[in-house]
């Protein structure tokens, strides 16, 4: 007998998860293309610190060093039935831009008439009071590209040597690992759960022997698809093994990317973006399909802060 569907309208008659497309795709320029410019201060980022999407914008946000360019305000990390809401409490708070109750609130200014499931991260124009962008791959690249003389620091997160190389490799991690977790955790037939645990694995033992040849996925230093890997690899023992029963293997388990996610980690300034109070109580509280007692567990017991043992790893 099917379960019920955590997002019935996202859900095949197969019982696998099939994500909506994000709503919302203009860009900003740096050339003046587009009629959304480059500037500093007019543009400010909503997101969850539960969410891994919203995870990967922050993260090229930092390294880029664009925290004064461009704002940033987190979600309540437990969503109820009118979504994302922006309270005060722990490492989230109101709205100092629009004073917004719910994000669901720049969504309909937006587009009155949107009818899909309100999500982050969201790129809010402060001038024109509407939504620029809602795709975390959009969002990412904007920062990297249209913004590159904003930042107060520097990363070569696309790099174009190795363009078709790098989005060929992160289209497989979006495919298989990103969504592919979600996939098992939202299907409601055996069949679809199982297929997409099978592709998880299987994509993820690639990885790890990937990983055994250079320290990150393409070379000596992280590029943008080492932090999108990351930000699924940081919340899956703790979320996903158990949660979304991806549990033929832990991270913790795996040669090469235990020690590869701790090397992230361990990245200047990353792990002050990694709340696993708020990834915990999002996904245990808010998925009430899935778990209907609301009750968060309180493991496991991670160490990322211990020797990670890859910086003398080769250059690929």
């Amino acid at each position: 007998m099917p379960l019920r569907s955590q997002f019935p309208s996202e859900q095949g008659e197969s019982g696998e998860f099939e994500r909506q497309e994000d709503a919302f795709r203009d860009r900003i320029s740096s050339d003046g293309s587009t009629s959304y410019p480059a500037t500093a201060g007019r543009y400010h980022l909503y997101v969850s610190l539960a969410c891994p999407w919203a995870h990967r914008t922050l993260i090229v946000r930092k390294l880029l060093g664009l925290e004064s360019a461009v704002g940033m305000t987190v979600v309540d990390p437990v969503r109820d039935e009118k979504g994302w809401a922006f309270r005060d409490g722990p490492g989230h708070s109101c709205d100092p831009v629009n004073g917004f109750s719910y994000l669901a609130e720049a969504y309909r200014a937006t587009d009155p008439d949107f009818g899909g499931r309100v999500t982050v991260p969201v790129l809010w124009d402060t001038e024109g009071g509407r939504i620029v962008n809602n795709s975390e791959d959009d969002i990412c690249r904007m920062f990297a590209e249209a913004f590159a003389g904003h930042g107060s620091r520097g990363a070569d997160l696309f790099p174009e040597d190795r363009g078709s190389e790098h989005g060929e490799l992160a289209a497989m991690i979006y495919e298989n690992i990103n969504n592919g977790v979600y996939r098992a955790g939202f299907a409601t037939k055996q069949d679809a759960y199982e297929s997409a645990v099978r592709r998880l694995f299987a994509a993820l033992d690639v990885l790890d022997k990937r990983l055994g040849k250079s320290r990150f996925l393409l070379g000596a230093a992280p590029v943008e698809a080492d932090w999108r890997l990351f930000c699924t690899l940081v919340r899956f023992d703790a979320v996903y093994f158990g949660h979304f029963k991806c549990n033929l293997r832990r991270i913790a388990d795996y040669p090469n990317l235990s020690g590869y996610v701790k090397d992230l980690y361990q990245w200047p300034g990353i792990a002050d973006d990694v709340n696993f109070d708020h990834i915990k109580r999002h996904y245990y509280m808010t998925h009430d399909e899935i778990n209907p007692t609301g009750i968060v567990p309180l493991g496991p017991d991670l160490d990322l802060r211990s020797p990670r043992g890859r910086e003398a790893m080769p250059a690929k």
